[in-house]
């Protein structure tokens, strides 16, 4: 029975003083049809703060270790995730990149001040073939976006070229003096980036035939086959998407969706690390707030593409707080805590519901900058609690997703908004193998959880746990290790059941088999 108490003059539902409660899920596995796109595990990297300079790369001269200019720490931490596909160079500042500038000897490539984040000066060492090489040296796909809010048609054309074509054309031979004889696999193709804001300003009747005009002229040469990616919607502008889906339509293979957790854009987003538990409830509700609007967006894209053959792609998302104290001014350099860990497994639970029409999905972004997998200063590292939560989830890609039903206890937080105390997703991967992920999101009560594994032949069960003391808790530099994956004990087979005594602020994946 629940108990109501008042906090900040706000009410909420709080747990009752029984440190145990209870939930079940009940999982349908001949009604697993749809894949999970491992694309929807992807990361983005932007020219921004020291996302690249000194997160992802250093130079061959640098005595931080290195592999070919890139963190050999950091390059190996990427490759145990997995990562499937990696967008850049923006962003905001995709629209102000011009992409010559990042070619040929170092020496003489141009400075430029980049204006959407700090006035920092960019010195352009990190440019086409350094980040299409680290995707190769990572395994993954990689993600152009390209600049249309200042760059003209030719210039992307060019580009194109440049990264794909194997024949005897002036880009590819341009390529070749600078280095690279065999062109590179280039399947994400965005033209422009949030094209009704930092990237132009624009409306979306007008953005809509720039981007017919714009990828017309990005050809697919040899055996490259571009994915073309039209600049879509910000949060809840359905208008947007209408807009696009009616007057480009087929002539795009997917549009993006940008969604923040974020508390506003006027004045604080409040402290990545101090925070209250109303506020951690209140962050939940707004994460969870991304389903119903991407519900909203599918609505639209089916009336135009009943088939779903436009994929919808969040290729931004995650949490944007108040940059550290200390730290350079529009840097957007923020700490990690177990909250950003459980707004990463809520999100990527809703992603999976909807992989009919959700073919990737890019957290922003990768090291040192909003909800980074990892933080870098000097020679150190450090892995956040979102990198954990993607470790454990990578054994949802390409994995066919199995619906579930969940029955838990809810809390009321300010705004109207309503959480469930328990998240879950489930998959099954080609070898058979069952993988559950769950979620306590209650900060102060145990969980008992009772799946119905009636239908499943079952030898074994392991699993991985992420937890910590405190909801607020996060790695740094002085204490890396505070928050991180160890073995999970807490589930047992019972007539037909698997019992899961998941702890207070958990997030656990268990496999079985």
């Amino acid at each position: 029975m629940k108990k109501k108490i008042l906090v900040s003059t706000l009410l909420i539902a709080c747990m009752s003083l029984s440190a145990q409660k209870s939930a079940t899920v009940k999982i349908y596995p001949e009604q697993g049809k749809q894949i999970i796109p491992k694309e929807i595990y992807g990361q983005f990297a932007e020219h921004l703060g020291s996302c690249i300079y000194g997160g992802l790369w250093v130079g061959e001269k640098s005595d931080i270790p290195n592999t070919q200019g890139y963190r050999t720490d950091v390059l190996n931490a990427l490759k145990e995730l997995k990562v499937p596909v990696l967008r850049w160079p923006g962003g905001c500042f995709a629209d102000e990149y011009h992409w010559t500038d990042g070619i040929g000897p170092k020496e003489n490539r141009p400075k430029m001040v980049n204006n959407n984040w700090g006035g920092t000066i960019e010195d352009n060492s990190f440019g086409t073939h350094e980040f299409l090489n680290l995707c190769e040296l990572i395994g993954c796909e990689p993600y152009i976006s390209g600049n249309v809010g200042s760059g003209s048609v030719e210039e992307l054309a060019k580009w194109v070229e440049y990264m794909t074509s194997d024949g005897d054309s002036p880009m590819a031979n341009l390529r070749r003096k600078n280095g690279r004889d065999k062109a590179w696999k280039v399947k994400f193709l965005g033209v422009g980036n949030e094209s009704w804001g930092c990237g132009g300003s624009m409306r979306p009747e007008y953005y809509a035939d720039l981007y017919r005009r714009y990828s017309t002229y990005c050809r697919n040469y040899d055996d490259n086959h571009l994915y073309k990616i039209a600049s879509g919607a910000s949060d809840y502008d359905f208008n947007w998407t209408e807009t696009l889906m009616k007057n480009i339509g087929a002539r795009m293979n997917g549009l993006s969706l940008h969604y923040y957790t974020v508390t506003g854009w006027n004045g604080s987003k409040g402290s990545a690390t101090k925070f209250s538990k109303d506020d951690y409830y209140w962050t939940m509700g707004k994460c969870l707030e991304i389903e119903d609007v991407i519900k909203k967006h599918i609505n639209i894209m089916d009336k135009y593409d009943p088939k779903k053959n436009v994929g919808l792609l969040v290729d931004e998302w995650g949490t944007w707080w108040d940059e550290e104290p200390g730290t350079t001014r529009g840097h957007l350099y923020q700490q990690n805590s177990m909250r950003d860990a459980f707004v990463a497994s809520l999100t990527l639970d809703v992603f999976h519901k909807y992989t009919d029409r959700i073919q990737m999905a890019n957290i922003a972004q990768i090291v040192n900058v909003l909800q980074s997998m990892i933080l870098t200063k000097g020679k150190e590292m450090v892995l956040t609690p979102t990198y954990y939560v993607f470790d454990m989830y990578k054994v949802h890609q390409n994995a066919t997703y199995l619906p579930l039903d969940l029955i838990c206890d809810k809390v009321n937080v300010r705004d109207n908004r309503t959480v469930p105390l328990v998240s879950a997703t489930a998959s099954k991967d080609k070898e058979g193998v069952i993988h559950v992920s769950l979620s306590n999101v209650d900060a102060d009560n145990t969980e008992d959880i009772s799946i119905d594994i009636s239908q499943f032949k079952i030898s074994g069960v392991s699993g991985q746990i992420l937890t910590s003391t405190d909801i607020t808790d996060y790695n740094s530099f002085e204490r890396p290790n505070v928050v991180n994956l160890k073995d999970f004990k807490g589930a047992k087979v019972s007539k037909g059941l698997l019992k899961v005594e998941l702890p207070a602020k958990s997030i656990v994946t268990l496999t079985i088999k």
